[in-house]
């Protein structure tokens, strides 16, 4: 059985500061403060109820949200990549769950470049390729804007210059 080999390019390297900090924000920073507050409020008005808590907090909050903080970004940067073909726009993406797409360039309907408040603040952007496909979007996230716009740019001259039903 062969295997689908790996797009070639990667993505720029402060995308993993751009998780982390993305990390910080929806998951672990809520969970952190979530375990802090808990603990604070225990010490205060339970303070027998720490020798349970503690351990509690930390195994399903804490420990967690550590991992997640310091594994997800590291795992996401390995494999998120992308190529361009002469054919086809290849992504790879996710961290825990993981998601390769090919689509044809014939199928390309819209390339949109997304940059949201925190990748702008890291100078990174989103390529959203938008085909005539039920399976949806094809994302490359953590470039770097110079390279989103480029990149972008080639992918809508290469579809337009292969003949198919989204021309």
């Amino acid at each position: 059985m062969n295997r689908l080999r790996p797009p070639r390019h990667g993505v720029h390297p402060a995308a993993r500061r751009w998780w982390t900090v993305q990390a910080l924000l929806v998951l672990s920073g809520p969970a952190l403060l979530t375990a802090l507050t808990l603990a604070i409020l225990a010490l205060l008005f339970f303070p027998g109820a720490l020798v349970w808590l503690g351990p509690l907090l930390l195994v399903t909050l804490v420990l967690p949200a550590i991992a997640y903080l310091t594994v997800m970004p590291r795992w996401r940067y390995r494999v998120h990549a992308w190529e361009l073909g002469e054919f086809a726009v290849y992504a790879a993406s996710g961290w825990f769950w993981q998601r390769r797409r090919i689509a044809p360039l014939s199928r390309v309907q819209t390339v949109d470049v997304v940059r949201g408040p925190v990748q702008q603040s890291f100078g990174l952007a989103t390529i959203v390729v938008t085909t005539a496909s039920t399976a949806g979007n094809v994302k490359i996230a953590g470039l770097s804007d110079e390279d989103a716009e480029q990149i972008a740019a080639r992918i809508g001259e290469a579809a337009q210059a292969v003949p198919g039903e989204a021309t």
